[in-house]
């Protein structure tokens, strides 16, 4: 799935998935829809935001909005268990900053020309890049 596949889900029905199970490639389940990051410019879905466990204190992990998809059970995400479990910890609360979307980028794989970092890349240094969806927090 590229950019322009994750812009064909309407941001309307990403904002249905809070609180669904977020299944991994493999169809395990991995946690639950916590949020959403959507660019800081254009408004686009950028990010999905997810709980890894109910724990109190669980790991909170941002994965590749194109990389998701709606399902009957909740939302199905191309990415193997152990990378979404060993992703960078991400506060849900707060903005991403260039240098932190990079970095989340390097870890799933996206090249700097491809993808997010493509759109990410060019931007200033610090800049805040993604902002969590006001219609989720």
């Amino acid at each position: 799935m590229s950019m322009t596949d994750a812009r064909q889900v309407p941001t309307a029905e990403a904002m249905g998935w809070l609180g669904a199970e977020v299944a991994e490639l493999g169809g395990s389940s991995v946690g639950q829809v916590q949020g959403l990051y959507v660019d800081a410019d254009s408004g686009e879905p950028a990010w999905l935001i997810a709980r890894l466990s109910r724990r109190r204190r669980a790991r909170v992990v941002a994965i590749p909005f194109s990389n998701c998809a709606g399902a009957p059970f909740g939302v199905w995400v191309a990415q193997e268990a152990d990378a979404i479990r060993s992703a960078p910890v991400v506060d849900p609360t707060r903005p991403l900053r260039r240098e932190h979307e990079l970095m989340i980028c390097a870890h799933f794989g996206i090249g700097e020309k491809v993808g997010r970092a493509a759109v990410v890349r060019p931007r200033l240094t610090e800049e805040m890049t993604a902002v969590p969806s006001k219609e989720l927090h």
